[in-house]
């Protein structure tokens, strides 16, 4: 064992950090009234929370089209159509058992769209008020639609409320040998925000279920678990009303899916936050008799650690907010507050809450000090095994590494990116299987056709030009608007959503860009899906460059090295890649997900890198700690070591906490789940663990230049061997 007066954990503290600003935050959060600065901060945060409220916006879907999209545009030019306060939905009928419709399921039919019209705030879907919509009937004589008005200022759970009351008039009284389903654009939207009905509130109870058990299994403890549990509870109900205010300042939209993945971010890295600072304490209460000096010196050592991972985290989302889709800004702003806030309850509230308690906190393990028990954990248990074998053979610890991370990106090879309106669902939903009906007994795009509008003065080039356009089936002028503007409803030939689809959208959009002064936009839902296709493609090309530049600058600032900074990026890009591969193939093969969406590559990117290296900034602040005393290789046995079980721990709490988002029925928040849950535990065993240590141990002293933790004529070896 190593003389306690030159370890650089030993209770004399010689190598502490140097800075003042530390001491005295130490000092502040730990004495005897640190009480009184975390009663201030929970009065003043329940006053926050009670004058914000509830999040308003969070039964919302997430706004993913830029405001520079065609199909975005469209909207103020329809806005000016008699009927731009309606929008279609669409009653599908047919017979369980695939038989011909009669004549008197055709009048049984009409009956359900007549009381459809009876629902309040259900409107006939036709310019003409006095004009009710036809029932139409598929050529194969087995299926029928017909049309029926919603007011489009409904959204979230009031269209949600219409829709079933909508679904409710068209079954009651309905032959029991036909079915109704209702689609369309508001069916797709009201299921959608059924979704999160209750969405925060489970999320929220179970990722408390799922850290407390975590917790309990961590510490061991009874009532230990209790503390940081309710200290970053605390921290993400702050967050939610945090995400109110700024978006009613900023005009973001705080919708669900952003509520729910900023609630998963609070909870995963506050309790990482808080697992780094209790580990830290619970080996200075071994070496300090009073628990508030030894609550001091883990704040003063963790302190550094956790803000530099927050920063990390924070300016990568910050990031987010330069991207074209409104939903990404949003979670951008949204998280990152989000992860502020939770840095401050775990700076500023936790400590004084484990000074208040004291050791028995710990009970039953209760460490003391001087104590052999769990003593100088950098010298025993397996973490030091692991990175012993590890620092004594790198060359072959990474290659096998680097071996399973290369078969794990392989997953990536025929990843298509991109679900359909239809594809949104993870559970059965009626507007998915209304949709459906449509597509087996209907052409391709009669089921959502695409919108064009332009001026009324070319209407006839334009009609012309759009009729020509390859997979086109039908053309229809459907009005015109006082502002000089006509309107098209265009049935393509494709399904919706796909290639061809796409393909046909683009050929339009450049056939009627070449008509002088039509002033054209072609709209619709294979629009707007093409529109976010290409504007997330835009983002990934933009932001992860500069999510990768961000992180490199912090840890360039952090290590106050060139070598180090470079290597950490490049394994943990190596890692996010094979976290990518191995999610989507266990996306695809495992749980039969059709593709990526389009935004869970950015984000599982995003969180992947920003995340990760908050166990990097664990590691390696702790080896360059251990480096002012150890050569390299001995310094990184030493540092796994010490951080081997708050790493693990702090991984199997995140990963699981991602997983939470499996609960709600969208597939996108099901695949980042999967992606970043796997990608955590890749970083957590395999990264931290084994790739890290072995080329830091292979490069060695070059690693921190050009500045070195201590000179090389006063590091040790103490008996291990030294590369």
């Amino acid at each position: 064992m190593n003389n306690p007066s030159n370890d650089s954990t030993s209770g004399t503290d010689s190598n502490a950090p140097t800075s003042s600003a530390w001491d005295r935050l130490a000092t502040v959060v730990s004495g005897r009234r640190s009480w009184a600065i975390g009663l201030v901060i929970l009065i003043l945060a329940i006053a926050f929370m009670t004058v914000v409220g509830e999040n308003g916006s969070g039964d919302d879907s997430p706004v993913s089209l830029p405001d520079s999209a065609q199909s975005a545009q469209i909207d103020d030019v329809l806005a000016a159509f008699p009927d731009a306060d309606v929008t279609p939905a669409i009653l599908v009928v047919d017979r369980p058992d695939g038989a011909a419709l009669t004549d008197t399921d055709r009048s049984a039919i009409d009956e359900a769209r007549t009381r459809m019209l009876a629902v309040d705030r259900a409107l006939p879907a036709s310019e003409d008020p006095t004009e009710g919509p036809t029932v139409v009937v598929a050529p194969d004589n087995k299926a029928a639609l017909a049309t029926v008005g919603v007011s489009s200022s409904l959204s979230g759970f009031g269209l949600r409320d219409t829709v079933d009351e909508l679904r409710d008039a068209a079954d009651a009284g309905l032959p029991s040998d036909l079915q109704t389903h209702v689609t369309g654009g508001p069916a797709f939207a009201a299921d959608i925000a059924n979704s999160f009905s209750g969405a925060n509130v489970t999320l929220l109870a179970v990722t408390a279920l799922v850290v407390a058990l975590l917790l309990i299994a961590t510490y061991r403890s009874p009532i230990l678990w209790l503390v940081p549990l309710i200290v970053v509870g605390l921290a993400d109900r702050i967050a939610s009303s945090a995400g109110t205010a700024l978006a009613s300042a900023t005009g973001l939209s705080f919708d669900g899916s952003t509520s729910g993945i900023t609630s998963v971010l609070v909870f995963g890295a506050g309790t990482n936050y808080a697992l780094l600072l209790i580990s830290r304490y619970r080996e200075e209460l071994r070496r300090f008799p009073d628990h508030r000096d030894a609550l001091r010196a883990a704040v003063r050592r963790a302190g550094p650690a956790i803000v530099a991972s927050n920063l990390t985290v924070v300016l990568a989302l910050l990031i987010l907010l330069l991207a074209a889709l409104p939903s990404t800004r949003s979670l951008g702003a949204f998280a990152a507050v989000g992860l502020l806030i939770a840095a401050v309850f775990v700076l500023f509230v936790l400590p004084p809450a484990l000074g208040l308690f004291g050791r028995k906190l710990f009970w039953p393990f209760i460490p003391r000090a001087g104590t052999d028990s769990d003593h100088d954990t950098v010298e025993r248990g397996v973490w030091h095994r692991v990175a012993s074998g590890v620092v004594g053979h790198p060359v072959r610890a990474a290659i096998a590494a680097f071996a399973l991370l290369i078969v794990c990106a392989a997953g990536l090879f025929g990843t298509s990116i991109g679900l359909s309106q239809t594809e949104q669902f993870r559970v059965s939903a009626d507007s998915v299987v209304g949709f459906d009906v449509l597509d087996q007994h209907f052409p391709a795009g009669q089921s959502d056709p695409t919108t064009v509008t332009a001026s009324t003065a070319v209407a006839g080039q334009v009609d012309a030009a759009i009729t020509g356009a390859p997979g086109v089936e039908s053309v229809r002028q459907t009005g015109t608007s006082e502002t000089g503007q006509t309107r098209w409803s265009v049935v393509l030939t494709s399904p919706p959503a796909s290639s061809g689809a796409f393909e046909t959208i683009e050929s339009i959009r450049s056939t009627l860009s070449g008509i002088d002064s039509a002033d054209a936009l072609v709209g619709g839902s294979d629009a707007q899906a093409l529109d976010t296709r290409d504007a997330a493609g835009d983002d990934r090309l933009l932001l992860i460059p500069l999510i990768l530049a961000v992180v490199l600058a912090v840890l360039f600032a952090l290590l106050r090295a060139v070598l180090a900074p470079l290597v950490l990026i490049a394994v943990t890009v190596s890692s996010t890649v094979a976290a990518l591969g191995l999610g989507s193939w266990v996306s695809e093969h495992v749980f039969g997900f059709p593709a990526l969406d389009n935004n869970v590559v950015l984000f599982a990117f995003l969180f992947l890198v920003a995340l990760g290296v908050d166990y990097t900034i664990f590691l390696v602040t702790r080896a360059r700690e251990e480096s002012a005393g150890h050569r390299i290789g001995t310094a990184m046995i030493r540092a796994v070591s010490a951080t081997g079980g708050v790493i693990t721990s702090a991984g199997i709490v995140l990963a699981a906490v991602f997983c939470v988002l499996g609960i709600l029925p969208l597939i996108t928040l099901t695949q980042l789940g999967i992606i970043v849950g796997l990608g955590i535990l890749l970083d957590t065993f395999v990264v931290r663990t084994v790739v890290v240590p072995a080329l830091f141990t292979l490069i060695g002293e070059r690693i921190w230049w050009p500045s070195h933790p201590a000179d090389s004529t006063a590091l040790q070896d103490n008996g291990t061997t030294v590369r």
